[in-house]
């Protein structure tokens, strides 16, 4: 043990003594630690905040929708498979949702708009957030009431003002007509990146009661597609699967894949994993930099051999081991990595978190870097395996040389 202190305690002495020519033997091992912690936080951060936006928009969402053999066969989904699906108790709610294309006539000009027709549990499953009035529910529902519900933004494109509550709203459909009573105003919820736009040529987006659309469309009880809310602390495969289970049921098409399930949780995976590749790929071309510092530390070190060739021939001729003088290089080498990996640790942490608030303020959500102790380990080992490997040619160069040549060298 006092032995390695030894060597230690001389390669601390030599890199002091050569302090600027070991900062740029480091430098290399500084800027790609710095480079693969930074960016594995940001990305971390980056994905979790992602996924804190997208779960809070539609965590435990489920869409099951019939394939084009369903259509054939007419097996749509009717409200009676909407409310066996209700009494599941991992099922929360479920929107139902037919659109049609229409156009409607206001004050300030011509709109085309998509109606939509929505069951009760609408107001749950959109997510929506109420700025004026209240969604309509199951009462609505059942009643086939000639209600509506429009975003502030169509409001304002429509009337001029998003305080429409109580107003009226004309729509043609397929050459009928029928008008409704604007029930509720919903509101853009502050969700972070995730946000929506609108243009002027873009349709205008009315939610009706879906038994409201009788007198417009045939057909309008068949849907298409469902999208169920979820407990989110449940497996969503699971509950997709009792779904289908009670649909194939009640039509009797077992085995024949006339219900296809997507679930939010599928969405977040591959964005997670194209976001982990992404990563992975920058942090990697990064990480080329410490091969490169690791060359570096071999060539610093190769000077510092053929510096000190007289040392090492005095060494040798007093009785130092092969063993000691390749120990003595390695510490040294081991040491300039070690601190260039702590450096880098430290720069690296500090561009993660700099960084982080510069997009944070930028884009307007709060993005914190995820700092992986599993990363910073393994950076610190790496960092030590670089110094070791490279330093291992120059220090059994060193270890090999001849005490006899070694002196007679100035």
């Amino acid at each position: 043990m006092s032995g390695l202190y030894e060597y230690i305690k001389m390669a601390v002495q030599n890199i002091r003594a050569n302090k600027g020519r070991s900062f740029l033997t480091m430098l290399g091992i500084i800027i790609g630690i710095a480079s693969v912690i930074a960016i594995v936080s940001i990305g971390e951060g980056t994905k979790n905040q992602m996924n804190s936006e997208i779960d809070g928009i539609g965590g435990g969402q489920i869409y099951i929708s019939i394939s084009n053999d369903a259509m054939t066969e007419g097996e749509w989904i009717t409200p009676d498979d909407v409310q066996e699906v209700r009494q599941l108790d991992a099922v929360e709610g479920i929107s139902v949702s037919n659109s049609y294309d229409g156009e409607t006539v206001t004050g300030k000009g011509t709109f085309t708009i998509s109606l939509t027709g929505e069951g009760p549990d609408a107001k749950m499953v959109n997510n929506s957030e109420m700025k004026y009035g209240n969604y309509f529910g199951e009462q609505e529902i059942e009643e086939g009431k000639n209600v509506c519900v429009i975003s502030d933004s169509d409001a304002k494109r429509l009337f001029g003002t998003d305080d429409v509550v109580g107003m009226s709203l004309d729509v043609t459909c397929y050459d009928s007509s029928k008008s409704f009573r604007i029930m509720g105003v919903t509101t853009q919820k502050e969700n972070g990146t995730f946000v929506s736009y609108t243009y002027d040529g873009m349709p205008v987006t009315v939610n009706i009661p879906y038994s409201a659309m009788d007198d417009l469309v045939t057909g309008a009880d068949e849907f298409y597609s469902i999208t169920a809310q979820a407990d989110k602390t449940l497996d969503s495969q699971m509950i997709a699967d009792q779904i289908v289970h009670i649909l194939e049921k009640r039509h009797q098409c077992a085995g024949e894949e006339y219900f296809q399930v997507q679930s939010f949780q599928d969405v977040m995976k591959s964005m997670n994993e194209m976001l982990g590749m992404v990563t992975a790929f920058i942090s990697f071309v990064a990480g080329i930099s410490l091969l490169v510092g690791g060359i570096g530390v071999m060539n610093i070190m190769l000077v510092s051999v053929t510096e000190r060739t007289r040392e090492i021939g005095i060494r040798k001729s007093l009785g130092a081991k092969t063993a000691s003088i390749m120990m003595q290089f390695l510490a040294e080498a081991a040491i300039l990595t070690v601190i260039g990996g702590l450096i880098g640790i430290l720069l690296g942490i500090l561009a993660a978190y700099g960084i982080c608030t510069i997009m944070s303020s930028s884009m307007g959500m709060a993005i914190t870097p995820g700092i992986s102790p599993t990363v910073v380990m393994a950076a610190t080992l790496f960092s030590c395996a670089v110094g070791v490997f490279f330093g291992i040619y120059p220090a059994k160069k060193a270890a090999k040389l001849s005490p006899i040549e070694a002196l007679r060298r100035n």
